[in-house]
């Protein structure tokens, strides 16, 4: 098949809208299941290549979460812990594959972003982790294939329309890309930079240990960048994104959007939280949003009389500011990857707060030293590219 009509395009009054080949040959998917869309096969094949790129620099398979051509998650498949499984709504799921928990933690980590989302798998989709999608709010999926128990599994999803497309792993793309604005073509080389040790191997700051586990967040944070509308940052822990900040104008407001995110991620681990006796009819999705509001600054919508009996079996005490404060003071060694370089030390001061000890950055800014030296300061480890990651 050398192309797929669509729709339409990224909103219903782009019509007429398909994808192709323009060279004439084969296209290197096909659709197993559904209708997919043209935002679905830009966050399919996004997703596609981060997930690949994942797999290729840990040796773990990986998984991705994309909604609107960003990713809301990515992780490799390290195994949950039962605080994780518990968060993520899989602890009813028992023991599951590495696949399984690579999806689990991208689809966790930021579960309000990751809603309604499209998903990317590095291996073959099987059951266990068939069996997670099935039961999440999201548009489709992409993979090198899918198990019989996987397939048929997703195909019952959606009413029968879920979309699930099928991908050739051994499929090389051009080497040159192209795309058109208003009439125009841009052309450019695919950034085929690999992220690997040598890439992270120039350690500017005074504390040069940099941990196995730590230039593994490195790797993830920065092919999890490559791949996100910039301006971006990315705050990696023990094998997932915790923390994107994608499409932002000014790095410092890329950097407290992530490094909320994160907080975010680590507070729903606290006590307070994890106890939180939820009504029985409440779905997973509306418990999301009822934890998201408990934890930030508006909690007072979801405890006022009338609103927390639509959403808890008892009133839950206010996770007060200072009781947050102390939580979060116990997240530690995060990883902080950018697509460009700091020009502020203020970078370096809001990610400090969310635990950051190791950071990838590019480099190349006329303030390095102030940034090196706040680093310093708090004891991180960076390290400098000298590569930028520029995604649009």
């Amino acid at each position: 098949m050398n192309e797929i009509q669509l729709k339409y395009g990224c909103n219903p009054n782009q019509k007429p809208s398909r994808i192709y080949m323009e060279d004439g040959s084969e296209l290197p998917v096909s659709v197993l299941n559904g209708k997919p869309g043209y935002i679905n096969f830009l966050d399919a094949f996004n997703g596609w290549q981060l997930v690949k790129e994942l797999k290729a620099a840990t040796n773990l398979p990986a998984a991705a979460s994309f909604k609107h051509v960003s990713p809301a998650g990515a992780a490799v498949g390290l195994p949950l812990t039962k605080t994780l499984a518990k968060i993520y709504w899989v602890e009813d799921l028992g023991e599951l594959s590495p696949l399984a928990c690579a999806y689990a933690r991208a689809r966790g980590a930021d579960r309000m972003s990751s809603f309604g989302d499209f998903i990317a798998l590095s291996d073959v989709c099987d059951e266990d982790t068939a069996r997670l999608i099935k039961r999440e709010v999201s548009d489709g999926v992409i993979a090198p294939g899918y198990t019989e128990e996987a397939l048929a599994l997703l195909k019952a999803k959606k009413k029968g329309n879920y979309n699930i497309i099928q991908i050739d792993a051994s499929y090389t793309p051009a080497p040159i890309e192209r795309k058109q604005v208003y009439g125009i073509t841009f052309e450019q080389g695919r950034n085929e930079l690999p992220i690997d040790g040598e890439l992270l191997s120039n350690i500017v700051t005074k504390n040069k240990e940099l941990p196995e586990e730590a230039l593994i967040d490195m790797k993830i944070a920065l092919i999890t960048l490559k791949y996100t509308q910039s301006n971006s940052v990315c705050y990696v822990k023990e094998g997932q994104a915790i923390g994107i900040g994608a499409g932002q104008q000014s790095r410092i407001h890329c950097t407290r959007l992530a490094g909320q995110k994160a907080d975010n991620w680590y507070l729903r681990q606290a006590p307070q939280v994890l106890n939180l006796r939820f009504a029985d009819s409440l779905g997973r999705a509306d418990r999301d949003n009822t934890i998201d509001v408990y934890i930030g600054d508006e909690y007072e919508d979801v405890l006022r009389d009338g609103e927390w009996q639509k959403r808890f079996k008892e009133k839950p005490p206010v996770f007060t500011v200072e009781e947050k404060r102390k939580w979060l003071s116990g997240n530690k060694n995060v990883t902080l990857g950018s697509d460009a370089f700091f020009p502020f030390s203020d970078n370096i001061e809001r990610a400090y707060k969310s635990g950051v000890k190791y950071i990838a950055q590019p480099g190349g800014s006329v303030r390095d030293d102030l940034v090196i030296e706040c680093c310093d300061k708090y004891d991180m480890v960076m390290a400098f590219t000298g590569i930028r990651l520029f995604h649009h």
